[in-house]
């Protein structure tokens, strides 16, 4: 897998898509929805993975040039604004209901 990057961004994308379509052929509902679940989990798994490792490399770089990492200060602020705006989300699906 270590040349996964080789790979164009549209051709990676368009290969899941034809895959998962093909699969559906061949599968019952059931079958489909527990392996669409299987391979969801096997996803996240590869994401938190990816992003733990990306939050220890940001770390390693603000230790090395002091500043990479935001302080107690930016992460409230930045907290803040995501609450307004899950806020906002859910008066908008209210409003539509």
């Amino acid at each position: 897998m270590s040349n996964i990057s080789n790979i164009p961004p549209k051709v990676f994308t368009v290969s899941a898509a034809l895959f998962g379509l093909l699969l559906t052929d061949d599968l019952n509902t059931n079958e489909q929805n527990a392996l669409g679940n299987w391979l969801m989990l096997a996803s996240q798994v590869l994401c938190t993975n990816s992003a733990f490792m990306q939050l220890q490399n940001g770390i390693n770089q603000g230790a090395n040039n002091m500043g990479g990492i935001p302080n107690n200060q930016e992460t409230v602020v930045m907290l803040e604004k995501m609450v307004r705006a899950l806020q906002k989300e859910i008066q908008d699906i209210k409003n539509n209901l």
